[in-house]
């Protein structure tokens, strides 16, 4: 930030942005005649404005440039937030510029959620948070016109480690826009009290499952549908799972959760099947 002279704190002045992240009132001040931290910035950036712009790199009393990874990942990812940076345009190309220089140390700032339309960032540690079949989903679906299922893979893989829950429901929502897409696309009406099984269901009875030259071919469909049943029974399984511990369900206070493991296997298996019915789909429209 401090080479490329990006101004931090956005649209907010640095103790209102330094204010989200720190309590300025409980830490001490540089300058005897202010109580805490919140009178000498002030003085210093906006009163006397005697102090250079990126000063907060090297105040000690921040920590950012100490080897705390969770601490600076925070702080990039408020300088992008909707309320410090308006502008979702700006703020996309900050992230960029973060992540040139985040990913040669195994970090990243991706996507977590939305407000008002506009992304909430989050820090990642993009070496950990690998998950078979979504690497997959990310190349088959990068150049899809549907904006909204590219970014729910970017949730989920944001999500694994920080907010399994919401991993969990992403996944759920994965597929659901898959088979919808699919169905929507074959000028297939959606009865509107499908679950996910059924949704699932119906995707897979319009594909063709099987190029026509094959030998055997009736065979190699029954196989296949066979193979489809369980990845149905694991989609359900998805489901359960995000109805008991994913989000969109209101759970009580107490409510323990599951971690990045569970998290992994439902993102892994809904990623699996999308790719699968999405490519299927893609065939038969190109024969």
């Amino acid at each position: 930030m401090v080479v490329e002279e990006v101004n931090w704190a956005g649209s907010l002045e640095e103790a209102e942005f330094l204010s989200r992240l720190y309590d300025l009132k409980s830490m001490p001040s540089t300058d005897n005649r202010f109580p805490d931290a919140a009178g000498d910035i002030w003085q210093h950036r906006i009163n006397n404005y005697d102090w250079e712009a990126h000063w907060v790199f090297y105040d000690r009393r921040f920590d950012l440039m100490n080897g705390d990874d969770e601490l600076l990942l925070k702080f990039l990812a408020e300088t992008v937030h909707p309320i410090v940076r308006p502008d979702v345009t700006e703020s996309h190309k900050l992230v960029q510029l973060y992540n040139k220089y985040l990913r040669n140390d195994g970090f990243e700032l991706a996507e977590k959620s939305r407000i008002s339309g506009k992304p909430i960032y989050v820090g990642r540690n993009i070496g950990v948070s690998t998950v078979p079949g979504l690497s997959a989903a990310k190349e088959s679906f990068s150049g899809t016109d549907v904006v909204y299922v590219t970014q729910q893979i970017t949730r989920m893989e944001a999500a694994i480690l920080n907010d399994p829950g919401l991993a969990i429901g992403t996944a759920k929502e994965l597929v659901e826009t898959c088979c919808k897409t699919i169905l929507v696309e074959r000028g297939l009406e959606i009865p509107k009290n499908d679950d996910l099984p059924q949704l699932v269901k119906r995707t897979v009875k319009e594909l063709k499952l099987t190029p026509d030259d094959i030998p055997d071919r009736a065979k190699a469909v029954d196989t296949i549908r066979i193979l489809l049943s369980n990845l149905a029974t694991i989609t359900n399984g998805i489901a359960e799972l995000r109805n008991k511990y994913g989000t969109g369900h209101g759970k009580a206070a107490t409510s323990k959760g599951l971690g990045p493991r569970h998290a992994k296997l439902a993102v892994g298996a809904a990623s699996t099947l999308a790719v699968f019915l999405a490519e299927t789909h893609r065939e038969g429209s190109d024969g």
